[in-house]
């Protein structure tokens, strides 16, 4: 699931080196396997599904016999969360679930009446239920409690593992402005190839724009036909999807990334793009305000024109700039992003929530 997969594998691995035993269940897929070493050394325990709802009687099963004194529920709205409030019920012990920016406001609205369904049939008594709700920035809480749920919430990012940046790569002609990530009309990918038509005249020949990233729903095939029906093929090249090795490659080519997204919960290649060095274009809806504040991002809004500014303004900075840009981003992510800090905050809010004690201070406490 693109970022997600990255956010939730990381953070069982920094907290299976810490010490706790974690054990993942997740609906079994056709890259199984291969996915399977990305989690290593952290058992996976793959369950058949099936439907919409990504239904499973085997996880039931599962839960059942694993005896957890814990389980975190990654992500809402399908049966894996219907399964977990159940075995909450009959065990007694707690839960914490991680929304991950699903409900956002925009999130919410995307197919809304699934998730008004949903919501009826488990996933509000689910959420409300939950001894501990995790949000991943400031506005990922108040968007908890605007849904109504007065539960604590522990506020802890998303992390990230850092390169090292003294590996030489290959650099082309053109400077590389690399876009990663899900190929999602909420990504703001449209808006993008709109503005960097508006702007070939005064940077085409300078940079060239990168779209990688996995195809989800379809949206690919009409954002290159936008591109050939703007003509700007010349400057625009879609490279699909990257992993491992080719995944480092991609980020060590590029030389500068942008997220134009309307909604987020904390992304993982805002992250990563930092992690690499490299200056970072973006909305506020990213939910990484300290990135403008740290002098490591230019601010856009997700429209044609506020892009397109944010283009001309990338263009105009000298190499000293970026790469000061760059510098305060990698800064920021040693400082604040690295997993390990990131899997003790959340082992806290795990002991806390088992054994009860003094509330973690990275936790929001609610009102009952």
């Amino acid at each position: 699931a693109g970022g997600l997969f990255y956010a939730v594998s990381e953070l069982c691995r920094a907290i299976h080196a810490a010490g706790d035993a974690v054990e993942v269940y997740g609906a079994g897929t056709t890259f199984e396997e291969e996915d399977r070493l990305q989690w290593q050394p952290v058992p996976v325990m793959p369950y058949a599904a099936f439907g919409p709802l990504v239904s499973s009687a085997e996880l039931r099963r599962q839960l059942k016999a694993a005896d957890a004194d814990l389980v975190h529920q990654h992500g809402i709205w399908l049966d894996d969360q219907w399964a977990v409030l159940q075995w909450q019920k009959k065990s007694g012990r707690p839960v914490v679930i991680s929304p991950h920016g699903m409900l956002d406001p925009w999130a919410l609205q995307n197919s809304g009446w699934k998730k008004k369904l949903a919501g009826v049939l488990f996933a509000n008594a689910s959420l409300r239920r939950a001894s501990c709700l995790h949000a991943l920035c400031e506005s990922e809480l108040e968007s908890i409690r605007a849904y109504g749920l007065k539960n604590p919430v522990a506020v802890i990012p998303n992390g990230v593992s850092l390169p090292d940046l003294g590996k030489p790569v290959e650099k082309g002609e053109r400077k590389r402005l690399l876009f990663f990530g899900r190929l999602h009309p909420k990504k703001g990918i449209e808006q993008l190839i709109r503005a960097w038509a508006m702007e070939v005249p005064t940077i085409g020949n300078a940079w060239e724009l990168v779209i990688a990233g996995w195809d989800d729903g379809g949206h690919s095939a009409g954002l290159e036909q936008l591109v050939d029906e703007l003509g700007i093929a010349e400057s625009v090249q879609f490279s699909g999807p990257a992993f491992g090795d080719d995944k480092d490659r991609l980020w060590r080519s590029a030389d500068a990334y942008i997220l134009p997204s309307f909604s987020e919960g904390l992304p993982m290649t805002v992250l990563e793009a930092w992690s690499y060095g490299l200056p970072v274009i973006k909305t506020r809806f990213c939910n990484i305000p300290d990135g403008f504040t740290a002098g490591a991002a230019i601010e856009i809004e997700p429209s044609d024109e506020s892009v397109a500014a944010g283009l001309r303004k990338l263009a105009g900075l000298s190499a000293g700039e970026l790469q000061q840009l760059g510098t305060a981003g990698r800064k920021l992510v040693e400082e604040k992003y690295t997993w390990p800090r990131i899997a003790e905050n959340m082992r806290r809010v795990y002991r806390w929530c088992v054994s009860g004690g003094e509330v973690p201070d990275c936790v929001d406490i609610g009102v009952k």
